[in-house]
């Protein structure tokens, strides 16, 4: 959405995570309340509903200019609802001759405030905006990918373990889940990010996984995942030979092609007309063979994933190469698992692509932690380096989120340091092939190198901070 000026007030359509744009008014946030660091955005209460919000303004539209737009394109009960407020809101402040009463309190006859309830405050990726669904639907249970949090800086409530099946209409308000059958194949940190949010917008997924006790995010074993619906191969090729679309996403080439080429491996059990698509970040190489194989059986796409876990917020991009007809069957697929995804043509093209940026962001975050560490060794305070950042044209939610993570020294894996290391690598070789220098990245690899050594493998690629310290 365009950025917009607005005033405290005004009327709008805000845009909150992956929900449809919601009718609002701009107000005034609770002195108490905090406003996101590094974002440029606005409170919005939302009509029909209790909940309020820090808005971003490239979230906003005005209210009147857009009224028709977002009436025909939003559907269901609530949302009429809300718009009736609206209207219902324009009536009364029409007759008291345009005076607005206090957005937050109704007075009472003598003219003084009645207590109202406590503001519920919700962030893009909160799952609980009861405004937004219709009465008609089940409750939602809790989503171990959304959860509340209060913007004021209040510590996060432990997430819950189960995952919802819900109507991707509901959620999205576009998501229509394929008929097809889906595989999954990897449920590491990426893996099971995907797969949730594969079950949540209604797909009929089937998992395997290299080690099924394996515990990928927030303690959810292989499961948990089929006690919400989902179904268990026993092996690679099982699950290829039950599913339309088989999904893979794993650490790195070697079980890449393990996975592809080893005993029970997907090239057992591809058919003709079966699909895979290749997820992990590898080399162009690895991706031609792999491709080379498959092909020779069955339909290949690649489609590794640009992001972290950040997935829950819908944030992931997809770069998909090779068969256009698979990348089109996996269009739900896709919309569910992120924010967009692209067709960069022939099998490589994604590879490279993925390999550049992850080599770009993992030089990037030594640059940050190199930067925090001179500002320590300098007498500079690290907050104010964070503050200043912030609010300059570097500002963004990785550099913010990561150097809050390193000055509360939370290196929870996000993307593994290893991984991170590893893309470097093969971005590195890449270079080589081409003929290309690649200075930058080479530097950066041997500080990634140097924070494995201190065993820093399984932490965040942030930890990269600690080879600078040590």
């Amino acid at each position: 959405m365009a950025t917009v000026h607005l005033r405290i007030g005004d009327l709008v359509w805000g845009k909150l995570g992956r929900y449809p744009p919601w009718p609002g008014k701009v107000v005034s946030p609770p002195k108490d309340l905090k406003k996101p660091r590094g974002k440029k955005c606005h409170f919005v209460k939302f009509f029909g509903t209790e909940d309020h919000a820090w808005i971003k303004v490239e979230q906003l539209k005005p209210y009147h200019p857009h009224k028709e737009e977002m009436i025909k394109i939003n559907k269901g009960k609530r949302f009429q609802q809300a718009v009736d407020a609206v209207e219902d809101f324009l009536k009364k402040k029409e007759k008291q001759g345009g005076k607005e009463q206090n957005s937050e309190g109704k007075g009472d006859s003598k003219g003084k405030k009645t207590p109202t309830k406590p503001l519920k405050i919700l962030e893009e990726d909160d799952e609980d905006l009861s405004a937004l669904k219709d009465p008609s639907e089940k409750p939602v249970r809790d989503d171990p990918h959304f959860h509340h949090f209060l913007l004021s800086q209040t510590e996060k409530d432990t997430r819950s373990t189960s995952i919802q099946a819900a109507d991707s209409t509901a959620i999205n308000g576009s998501i229509t889940p394929t008929d097809k059958r889906i595989g999954f194949l990897g449920l590491g940190l990426m893996g099971s990010g995907i797969v949730s949010n594969l079950l949540k917008m209604g797909h009929v997924v089937t998992v395997w996984n290299r080690t099924v006790e394996k515990v990928p995010q927030d303690n959810q074993h292989c499961d948990l995942f089929i006690q919400e619906g989902a179904r268990l191969g026993r092996t690679p090729a099982e699950v290829v030979s039950m599913c339309d679309i088989t999904f893979s996403c794993v650490s790195d080439p070697k079980a890449a092609r393990d996975l592809v080429l080893g005993p029970s491996g997907v090239l057992q059990g591809i058919r003709p007309g079966k699909c895979y698509v290749e997820m992990s970040t590898v080399d162009p190489e690895t991706i031609t063979e792999l491709s080379q194989v498959i092909s020779s059986h069955g339909r290949f796409l690649e489609a590794p994933v640009a992001g972290s876990t950040g997935l829950y917020d819908g944030m992931l991009v997809i770069l998909a190469a090779g068969d256009r007809t698979v990348y089109e069957d996996c269009s739900s697929c896709f919309q569910a698992m992120g924010k967009t995804s692209f067709f960069l043509g022939e099998v490589g093209n994604a590879a490279r692509m993925m390999l550049i940026l992850n080599m770009v962001q993992g030089s990037f975050m030594a640059t940050i932690a190199e930067g925090l560490t001179l500002a320590q060794a300098t007498g500079q305070s690290q907050h104010t380096f964070l503050d200043i950042l912030s609010q300059g044209q570097m500002a963004s939610t990785f550099v913010d989120q990561k150097c809050q993570n390193i000055l509360q020294g939370n290196f929870k894996p996000d993307y593994y340091l290893k991984h991170i290391q590893k893309d470097l690598r093969l971005a590195i070789s890449m270079g080589d092939t081409a003929n290309h220098p690649t200075p930058m990245a080479a530097a950066a690899n041997e500080v990634y190198k140097r924070a494995k050594a201190l065993d820093q493998s399984d932490n965040d690629m942030s930890a990269v901070y600690r080879a600078y310290i040590h």
